[in-house]
Parts: structure tokens; sequence; C-alpha cells
């Protein structure tokens, strides 16, 4: 549609003196969130991070997967919206709640219709990915005892971790309490990006302090280091453009920070609160029909720690020493 809008003579929003022109006083700041937000379009180049163990040869259908998606999405994403300007002025974009409706109601006629259920069935699709990759994080870190173990167990069928997806599926319902979805991408966007320099950081420091830890998929510093610096701008700008929202965000960042101490580090709890785990973890079990992954098949899986051991006896058999006492 953008390329016969433009055959026709429909570009005048694409024209250098009409598309730089400023309707606004130019921020550092503002540029900064219109990146944050604008990023949050392409967020999906990390997620296939999560689920490397369930990739066939994941070193080479990771990079693969990365390098195949991110040019395609990139190109579909700049050509739809450079679609979008040959048939609606920048007030109109800005006015519009789904630009992408308005534009079929534009230029479709009676079959505006279709941009509609378009945007249904990509939105459907972006959640499935979401959902699909996000669990994982919650399955891992169960797994490594930062969260109850039930989000560690998998269907006994299916192999899925059911757990971890209904608490993903819930967190996400949470979420959506907040009612201006921009507000609710800076949360998040910033919260994100945080994380990603982070750890982005840390890949440098571990290439710097362990050169010879083996490294299947290795690429240039220049990369991290360039990534690093559009990150400190991204946030730097956009904790001074808008202190508020991000500062909220590091709240929400920080609540962890309580679980973990109570949840994690705290070692010597009540018995009644192993109790209520242990009745949690049996009407959970019972409920999606979930067990542990059978443990002992790698070694990544065998470097369990002993607080998730602990959470694993009430539904695992006992260990060897009190099967020894209660002999006695």
């Amino acid at each position: 549609m953008g390329v016969v809008q433009i055959g026709k003579g429909e570009y005048f929003w694409l024209e250098p003196k009409n598309a730089f022109a400023t309707f606004q006083e130019p921020s550092i700041g503002l540029i900064a969130l219109a990146f944050l937000q604008g990023s949050f379009a392409y967020g999906g180049w990390n997620f296939l991070n999560y689920v490397t163990e369930e990739l066939v040869d994941p070193y080479k259908n990771l990079p693969r997967a990365i390098f195949i998606s991110i040019p395609l999405v990139t190109f579909v994403y700049v050509f739809a919206n450079v679609a979008y300007v040959t048939a609606m002025s920048p007030q109109e974009l800005l006015a519009s709640n789904a630009v992408a409706v308005t534009f079929g109601e534009k230029l479709l006629g009676v079959m505006s219709w279709i941009m509609p259920i378009s945007v249904a069935l990509s939105t459907f699709g972006g959640v499935n990915g979401s959902l699909f990759t996000s669990s994982r994080l919650f399955f891992a870190g169960a797994r490594e005892g930062h969260l109850p173990s039930v989000l560690a167990m998998i269907h006994v069928k299916r192999c899925t971790p059911i757990p971890a997806l209904l608490f993903t599926c819930i967190s996400t319902l949470l979420m959506l309490v907040t009612g201006d979805i921009y507000t609710l991408i800076n949360y998040v966007g910033f919260i994100n990006y945080l994380f990603y320099g982070v750890t982005v950081a840390g890949q440098i420091v571990l290439r710097w302090k362990k050169p010879d830890i083996p490294r299947p998929i290795k690429i240039s510093l220049l990369f991290p280091i360039i990534y690093l610096l559009f990150w400190a701008f991204l946030l730097v700008f956009s904790l001074w453009s808008e202190p508020v929202v991000c500062g909220i965000g590091l709240a929400i960042m920080l609540t962890g920070v309580p679980v973990y101490f109570l949840g994690v580090y705290w070692q010597h709890k009540p018995i009644c609160v192993h109790n209520c785990i242990k009745l949690i973890t049996l009407v959970s079990q019972k409920m999606c029909v979930v067990v542990y992954p059978n443990v002992g098949e790698s070694s990544e899986t065998e470097m369990i720690n002993e607080n998730t051991e602990e959470q694993w006896q009430p539904i695992n058999q006992p260990i060897a020493s009190k099967d020894k006492n209660s002999v006695k």
C-alpha cells in the first residue's frame, strides 16, 4: 500500500523538509524517550536466549535466528511506518489510538475490517511468543532456588512448565492495572534496558577476567561497547526527562529485594512456613499435573543448591540420612 501511495505522489510527509519539521521544542530527553518507546517494538531479539535449552543445535541456530529475524522485522516495521506516513500526517498519527486501523479506514474502504483482524492476530502472536519465552525465566529462577520450587515443575506428558506459564499470565494481568500503555512501556522499558546494560557489561568483564572459558558463541567486543554507549545515553536522558516515571520503574524493581531476603536469603524459616509451601506445592502439582524434571540427566541440572533440594524434599523421597534415622 505504501508503494502504491508513493506511486500516486502521496509522499508529502516523506520529503526531508517536511519529515524533519519540528512540532514542539526539541529536547534530548524526549529523543531518548522516543528511542526507548520505539525500541520496545524491536525487543524480541533477546527473547531467543531464554529458550536455548529447547533449541536444536543452539550454537548454530540461535545466531542464525537472530541474524535473520532482526533485519526482517526492521524491514517490515520501517516500511509499515513509511506506508502510514503516506496516508496520515504526524498529527493524525499522534491522535490515533490504533494507527494501523486508521490507515485501513483511509485506504481500504469497505475492506478496512481486515486491519483490526490483522492487528489482533499480530498481537496474539506477540503475546504467545512472550508467554513462551518469559515463563522460562521463572522456570530457571525456580530451578536455581530463587523462586518457589513449584515453578520449576513441568507437565508429566507435555513437558511444559505450566506453573511458570500461569505465573507469567497472572503477573501480566497485574501490569494491565496501569491505564496508560505508554507509561507502562516506560516502566518496563527502563527496567529492561537497565538489566540489558548490566548483562552486556558483565559479558565484557568476563571476557577480560576469564578469557579462557569456553565460548561457543563469540563476537567482537566492539558490538557490546557500542551497545553500552547507546544504553547509557538512553537511560541517563530518559531518567532526566521523566524522573517520576523512571523512579517508579526503579521502585517496582526494588520490590524484589525484600522478597529475595524473605524467600531466599532467610534460610531458617519457621515450620509453619515450610508446611504452607508444602501444601501449596502439593495442590499445584495435583491441579496442573506437574512433577520435577528428572534430575541427573545432565551435569547442568545436577548443580542444584541446597535450598532447592530442601524445597524438593516434601515431594521427592527423603534423603538417605533421614531414612536411616527413621529405621533406627
